[in-house]
């Protein structure tokens, strides 16, 4: 079975990116600023791809998503690296973008890629020595199923998209009778928070979904479960990927998840207890996130992280310390650089 890993990159800072951007927005006299939180670079790809070249030998194909660019240390000449342009697999009519959406829900389109792939976030990386068989096994995606209802919050757009999600969701499947169906899968994962969370949700007669619990690490998808839902949904998906941004009307890439969870298309997996999502805009509690995240990489504990940040106050400095941990563990340049 061949496993593809498929990562969308951007780099926030190129010029003329960043005035397309703006032109699209209507903030055509808007200064460009490189310094932006949201586009400012941490200099860690690479360590992605050292990750994976030391820890994930055997993967098949990997698939760098871009509108065209790349990285100057990049060696795309390796024999395991497919750069993909976004006007390669995404439909003319919805380009060009500056949501994720469309780039994610598009994924199935992209030439040669395999039935099985991950999909990663550049902000998740392997840590640790992992196997086919923390993706995949038995030809079905590993996840867990774990309710978990959505807090709605107004100001915050992607809490509008989870519930849009769970509309799109509801609107073909009865929890109820998912929960019969698929009570073993949704209950075989030995892991008390999950477990205490499922029973209590059992215990609501609800014939609605609610929420369903999400790693914020890499995901495993079938190419086939994106192409039977784009069947089923194409007037959904096809306007929300002529959104230029993200907008609170949007799906997401989750609906895929979603569709296998609830026919269970998935092999229950714990992934509480391979990987964790570090998030460093905590405020008073920033600086301990960060010590107790580099510590992790450092010492290899979750075989995969998620270095999620929005607003780091000290910024240089803090990029140093993630720098300096991941040299702890990937020191060597990879055959993905030149």
């Amino acid at each position: 079975m061949d496993i593809d890993f498929v990562i969308p990159w951007v780099d926030g800072s190129d010029l003329e990116w960043r005035k397309s951007k703006n032109k699209y927005s209507g903030k055509i006299d808007e200064p460009v600023d490189i310094t932006d939180a949201r586009y400012r670079d941490w200099d860690i790809l690479k360590y992605w791809f050292r990750g994976v070249e030391k820890y994930a030998p055997w993967v098949h194909k990997i698939y760098f998503v871009t509108c065209g660019q790349k990285p100057d240390w990049l060696n795309e000449n390796h024999d395991k690296l497919v750069l993909v342009n976004h006007e390669d697999y995404i439909p003319h009519e919805y380009l060009p973008t500056f949501s994720a959406n469309p780039i994610e829900l598009n994924f199935h389109r992209i030439k040669n890629l395999s039935e099985h792939f991950v999909y990663f976030n550049d902000d998740m990386f392997i840590t640790s020595k992992v196997e086919p068989e923390d993706f995949f096994k038995n030809g079905l995606p590993c996840d867990m199923a774990v309710e978990d209802p959505i807090s709605p919050n107004k100001q915050d757009v992607f809490m509008h998209i989870l519930l849009n999600n769970m509309i799109l969701l509801n609107s073909k499947y009865d929890r109820k009778e998912v929960l019969k169906k698929q009570r073993k899968k949704f209950y075989l994962v030995k892991d008390k928070k999950a477990l205490m969370m499922n029973w209590s949700f059992l215990l609501w007669r609800r014939h609605d979904f609610f929420g369903l619990e999400y790693s914020h690490l890499a995901s495993s998808y079938l190419k086939s479960t994106y192409e039977q839902v784009w069947r089923e949904n194409e007037q959904i998906l096809d306007r929300v990927c002529r959104n230029k941004f993200r907008s609170a009307e949007d799906v997401n890439q989750y609906i895929f998840k979603n569709e296998q969870l609830v026919t269970g298309r998935f092999s229950p997996y714990n992934w509480r207890k391979n990987g964790k999502a570090f998030h460093m805009n905590d405020g008073a509690s920033e600086d301990n996130n960060i010590a107790e995240m580099c510590h992790a990489i450092e010492n290899g504990i979750y075989k995969m992280i998620c270095v999620n940040e929005s607003q780091v106050e000290n910024y240089e400095e803090t990029k140093q310390k993630v720098v300096h941990a991941f040299e702890k563990i990937l020191p060597c340049k990879s055959l993905f650089e030149k």
